[in-house]
């Protein structure tokens, strides 16, 4: 079976397609079928997510490229950038992943965040579409066209940072 285990910056040629909603590219183990119907497996390090247009390694040599697949999302329009961003901060703040594109955001379908947003005064419209969320600010960001940083994170990393959790103890 076809392994995919890291991504690659550039191919001279590209052997195939994997097409994945954002639930299946944000997995580091996975066994899926290409648009050809050969089987592969993907092996990446934690973590790793996979955007659209990703160019993934085989153990082969092959080069596979990623494709976002259409899936059901919301399209939440506002009258106002205020009122978008009123829309952004109460998705943050209920860490609901988020999509930010020019003058909207995307969610995956929720009729609870519908109703939500739509009481917020925002126009939501459900559609089938390729979802991008934003990695967050210590997941490294998420490359846009001409983005020169982004390979680097949004927000700086404490060198020292301590994650308290309920299971720890005192």
């Amino acid at each position: 079976m076809l392994t995919l285990h890291s991504k690659t910056e550039k191919a001279e040629k590209i052997d195939g397609q994997l097409v994945l909603p954002y639930e299946l590219r944000e997995k580091s183990r996975l066994r899926a079928s290409l648009q050809s119907g050969e089987e592969v497996a993907v092996f990446t390090v934690r973590g790793t997510v996979m955007r659209d247009g990703d160019l993934m390694l085989a153990n082969d040599g092959r080069v596979i490229q990623i494709v976002a697949a259409a899936e059901p999302t919301y399209k939440v329009e506002c009258a106002t950038a205020f009122n978008l961003l009123r829309c952004a901060f109460h998705l943050g703040n209920r860490h609901t992943q988020a999509q930010v594109g020019d003058g909207f955001l995307r969610i995956r379908k929720d009729t609870v965040l519908k109703d939500m947003l739509q009481g917020l005064g925002a126009t939501v419209t459900e559609e089938q579409a390729s979802f991008e969320p934003e990695a967050g600010a210590y997941g490294g960001g998420h490359h846009h066209g001409g983005d020169d940083h982004a390979h680097h994170p949004l927000a700086p990393i404490p060198l020292r940072q301590r994650i308290h959790r309920p299971s720890d103890k005192a």
